[in-house]
């Protein structure tokens, strides 16, 4: 029977896609995002392993709170380094009528064409527009999650797009309209969120004993990135 490697689970989310979600966080990462605030999720050997029945027979149990809206959530870490479990999981949920969003940074791996088929919507994490300033912040290289994206258009998938604003990295106006006039170009986005950049994950730097290249970045100004958000969404979806 097949497992997959889930890290955790919220048993109801609020700002992970619409209305009330289970959030099932999926173990493993490929990407070293130098603001990553859950490094304990990286490991692929790491998690605990659970069936498709199992989620299922949790998510039924959650299932009243979803209402019209909710459903569950996917996320991580990386849940496409799982694709062909989440498939399955995606396939049972359709079944028994939950539905599904795929919160990913689109860092994966094979085929997206039968996982996509199964899926409502995808949050989409772009964490740069530019191919070595993406490395630089990331570790990978942009063309992965570039392909994935190009699976989702030609899926029509609905999108939700989120980016991170971390000072003196990408809170530049520059940056933004850069990143506004890229997402306009994308068919069936419905949100823009920016993400103001905080502190509340160095904690777990010190426990697992990794370095922190953002020691000295302070927790971006929310009105600066108010203002941000309203400049990309201008741009979007004027």
């Amino acid at each position: 029977m097949t497992t997959g490697k889930i890290h955790s689970i919220e048993s109801m989310g609020l700002v992970d896609g619409p209305g009330i979600r289970t959030v099932l966080f999926f173990q493993g990462c490929k990407l070293r995002c130098r603001y990553c605030h859950n490094p304990d999720t990286w490991n692929l050997q790491g998690g605990r392993e659970m069936t498709v029945q199992e989620l299922i027979k949790l998510l039924k149990r959650y299932e009243p709170y979803y209402g019209e809206e909710g459903g569950v959530t996917c996320s991580g870490g990386e849940p496409l380094l799982q694709a062909d479990f989440l498939t399955e999981l995606f396939k049972a949920c359709k079944q028994e009528g939950i539905s599904t969003c795929l919160d990913t940074a689109g860092y994966g791996n094979g085929s997206y064409e039968e996982l996509l088929s199964y899926t409502d919507l995808v949050i989409l994490d772009i964490k740069h527009d530019q191919k070595d300033a993406y490395h630089d912040l990331t570790g990978g290289d942009i063309a992965v999650p570039t392909a994935f994206l190009e699976a989702v258009k030609e899926q029509e998938v609905p999108l939700w797009i989120r980016h991170v604003v971390v000072p003196n990295l990408t809170d530049s106006e520059e940056h933004i309209k850069g990143l506004g006039a890229l997402i306009r170009t994308i068919p069936h986005v419905k949100r823009v969120e920016l993400l103001p950049y905080h502190v509340l994950g160095v904690e777990k730097y010190e426990k697992l004993g990794l370095p922190y290249s953002l020691q000295d970045i302070p927790p971006m100004n929310r009105e600066r990135t108010e203002q941000l958000q309203k400049l990309i969404s201008e741009i979007v979806f004027a």
